[in-house]
């Protein structure tokens, strides 16, 4: 079995209203606990605010029960942070210093290294972990290009009531 079988990414919105961040969070662990039981290794995420946050937070706390997984970050440059509030790159930075590897795609910003970053992580996986509400936008566009390569995709969206 290549790599690619046992690769899980993320793709997700920055925002996440507060009353839906709990169950986000639970459907989530209770995914990433099955891919685990299923010999899914790896996690790639994108280091963005939001879903990848949690995405990348969820894998590091079970890593502590499953030390075999990894947490992969697949950045788009290193300034992806430059405009955030300084809670936020704190939060950024903590999560590079506990993930297993950081891969970055370009060594400055440019027009489309985030697409560049969301084909990188499909490209890679077997299955799409997506938190997606919208028809449209760079979530909505990744899910796309997950489908179009073959991958499983588990949309945690439909898994709650959004209102």
């Amino acid at each position: 079995m290549d790599k690619r079988q046992k690769t899980c990414c993320f793709t997700g919105h920055r925002e996440i209203p507060a009353h839906l961040y709990s169950a986000l969070t639970n459907a989530l662990e209770e995914t990433l606990r099955e891919l685990i039981r299923q010999g899914v290794l790896y996690y790639g995420a994108g280091g963005a605010l939001g879903f990848d946050t949690l995405a990348a937070h969820t894998v590091l706390r079970l890593r502590e029960e499953s030390p075999q997984i990894r947490l992969i970050l697949v950045l788009p440059c290193p300034q992806q942070d430059k405009y955030w509030n300084l809670q936020d790159q704190k939060i950024y930075r903590d999560i590079m210093s506990h993930a297993d590897k950081v891969v970055f795609l370009s060594p400055n910003y440019t027009r489309g290294c985030m697409h560049r970053r969301n084909r990188h992580l499909v490209d890679n996986s077997s299955i799409c972990v997506a938190y997606c509400i919208k028809p449209s936008g760079g979530t909505a566009y990744t899910v796309a290009y997950a489908k179009q390569k073959g991958l499983s995709v588990i949309n945690l969206a439909g898994r709650f009531s959004l209102n």
